[in-house]
């Protein structure tokens, strides 16, 4: 059984795939908060922006098996004709809850590149072909190596410094777009001058926009 927040198609907004036309599988759950204001203050991740608690999304709901969840999301791919090879992204909260080999199989039986952005504390399936780790706070990684490490920053506490080094062939610094209410010590008045002033002294890093915000997509 596969409980999902929300599915859609949509442009990838940030890292190395930025612009990628991508069809998006939001599950449900988080291991680093539970989604509710009342517990952000004490999580380990405290600036998430993201709605994952419930199926009531867009295209969400819950799913019986690998197969039932890949032919819906193979649906929200557009008929091309085989012109771009179909891409799925798995994201959530986190994804790695949930996201299986069985899952990462149905989707390369349907023709799918499989994606996943996760925050890296728990092991990942076999067969991933693009996989994003965004670390939070000081929550202590199982995945230190991949495709990509993301860092949103700045992050009380946390330095790139103590990622440099980890087995990823790229690494981005995304700026922190707003503090939640009550929330200090990670966000500052000119996150985007910290972050491209970190990259500039540290070309190790790539800066991050989450261009679809830019571009107004959802």
């Amino acid at each position: 059984m596969y409980s999902v927040k929300e599915a859609f198609y949509s442009l990838q907004g940030e890292g190395g795939q930025a612009g990628r036309a991508s069809v998006f599988c939001r599950f449900t759950g988080c291991n680093l908060w539970s989604g509710r204001e009342r517990d952000r203050a004490t999580a380990a991740c405290r600036f998430c922006d993201t709605d994952f608690i419930g199926t009531d999304g867009q295209h969400g709901g819950r799913f019986s098996d690998a197969a039932a969840l890949a032919d819906h999301l193979a649906a929200l791919w557009p008929d091309q004709d085989g012109v771009a090879t179909p891409y799925v992204v798995f994201t959530g909260g986190e994804p790695l809850l949930q996201l299986d080999e069985a899952l990462v199989s149905a989707m390369h039986d349907r023709g799918f590149e499989v994606a996943v952005e996760t925050n890296g504390t728990l092991p990942a399936p076999a067969g991933i072909d693009w996989l994003c780790v965004s670390p939070k706070g000081d929550a202590p990684l199982v995945l230190t190596g991949g495709d990509e490490l993301k860092l949103v920053h700045p992050q009380a506490g946390v330095s790139p410094e103590g990622f440099a080094r980890l087995d990823f062939a790229h690494f981005f610094l995304q700026p922190m777009d707003t503090a939640p209410a009550g929330i200090a010590g990670d966000a500052t008045p000119d996150t985007m001058a910290e972050t491209v002033a970190y990259c500039l002294a540290h070309p190790q890093w790539r800066l991050s926009l989450q261009t679809h915000k830019i571009a107004g997509v959802d």
